[in-house]
């Protein structure tokens, strides 16, 4: 008696497994609404078994850091001064991982800082440039946050990278910063061939990089030879991650997610715009060059990025899309990670590949 109920409870998870539907010991059913809304009990979730012990330790830093993150009711300052404090750290501590030189320089009428290659610019690299976009929320992340994601890339791809002092909210409004990219890149194109230049940058950064090629295909500029949209794209902050990544980050489930087109410097936009959101117009997209997408399991983006790359790639544009396992929103900003390193890895050879084709 007990052998039969042994094969008919092995029969039963091996159909289960095989149509969809994988049974666990001692799991709780959730309840699933109509709509498709889920609702269920209390429940535990391990940290990635595929993640690196680093990753598993710098997660529980970020985790503290973000207990400590500044209201915006105080006021923009306290928040800017706290993610500054973040962001040295960090360009602190690449620099002793990744030797670069830096310098400030106003290209195009705009405030810019140029980080070099401490061994020098490689040959290959001499005619190309790489022009980055920091992130924060259109709101903070000016010159330490543009470190931190120039940095490794300047040093690992042997090239210059350009981070861009954008104007952003909430004293600016759109379509400043794209206004600002363009002027940066307009100079830039006296001195490169459009396909020599790439544009890449994180969460605010990313998003930018997607509406600085819209306006420049507005304002009929060539566009760059490829760009880079990590954990931020083309497509608002939408799909399951802005609900499961909370949870994953210890978060409370958002009763009204996050969405880009709220933000402060969004003020007077709309939504529908495809220069703010280029994911409005496939005839738009279809003029993008070749694009690189990051982005992490546990980052609330993530189901924007997976709906960028779709669209894309339904557009006919090359779009590669990487996404690492127990990654939150912009993990590779802490250097000491494998998986940052790979990151890094990633950005320096799809630019090596695209550029000057």
């Amino acid at each position: 008696m007990k052998l039969t109920r042994y094969r008919r409870t092995v029969s039963i998870a091996i159909l289960a497994c095989l149509f969809g539907a994988p049974v666990f010991a001692d799991s709780q059913q959730p309840g699933i609404d109509k709509s498709g809304a889920v609702t269920g009990p209390a429940f535990a979730i391990p940290y990635s078994t595929y993640a690196s012990p680093e990753a598993a330790k710098m997660f529980q830093q970020v985790l503290a850091d973000g207990k400590k993150t500044p209201s915006l009711l105080l006021g923009i300052e306290p928040s800017r001064t706290f993610y500054d404090k973040i962001n040295t750290n960090r360009a602190n501590r690449m620099q002793k991982i990744y030797p670069v030189t830096i310098h400030a320089e106003t290209i195009g009428g705009v405030h810019t800082d140029v980080v070099l290659p401490a061994g020098g610019i490689a040959a290959a690299q001499k005619k190309r440039v790489l022009i980055n976009l920091h992130g924060g929320a259109f709101l903070w992340g000016a010159h330490s946050g543009g470190l931190v994601e120039s940095i490794p890339i300047a040093n690992l791809g042997k090239i210059k990278v350009i981070t861009v002092d954008y104007r952003e909210g909430p004293e600016h409004v759109f379509p400043a910063a794209s206004e600002d990219v363009a002027a940066v890149y307009t100079a830039l194109l006296k001195q490169y061939q459009a396909k020599n230049i790439g544009i890449y940058g994180c969460s605010a950064g990313g998003v930018l990089t997607g509406e600085a090629v819209a306006w420049m295909i507005s304002k009929k500029l060539p566009v760059p030879g490829a760009i880079g949209t990590f954990c931020g794209s083309i497509a608002e902050f939408s799909g399951d991650s802005v609900y499961t990544a909370p949870i994953l980050n210890g978060q409370a489930v958002p009763n009204t997610p996050l969405k880009l087109a709220s933000l402060p410097y969004f003020a007077g936009a709309k939504a529908d715009d495809p220069l703010v959101f280029p994911a409005n117009s496939p005839a738009l997209l279809a003029k993008f060059p070749p694009t690189l997408l990051i982005t992490g399991t546990r980052d609330f983006s993530m189901s924007s990025e997976l709906q960028s790359q779709r669209l894309l790639d339904d557009a006919g544009v090359s779009a590669e899309l990487h996404v690492w396992d127990g990654m939150w929103h912009s993990f590779f900003s802490d250097p000491e990670m494998p998986e940052s390193k790979e990151a890094y890895a990633v950005i320096v050879n799809f630019f090596d590949r695209q550029l000057g084709r």
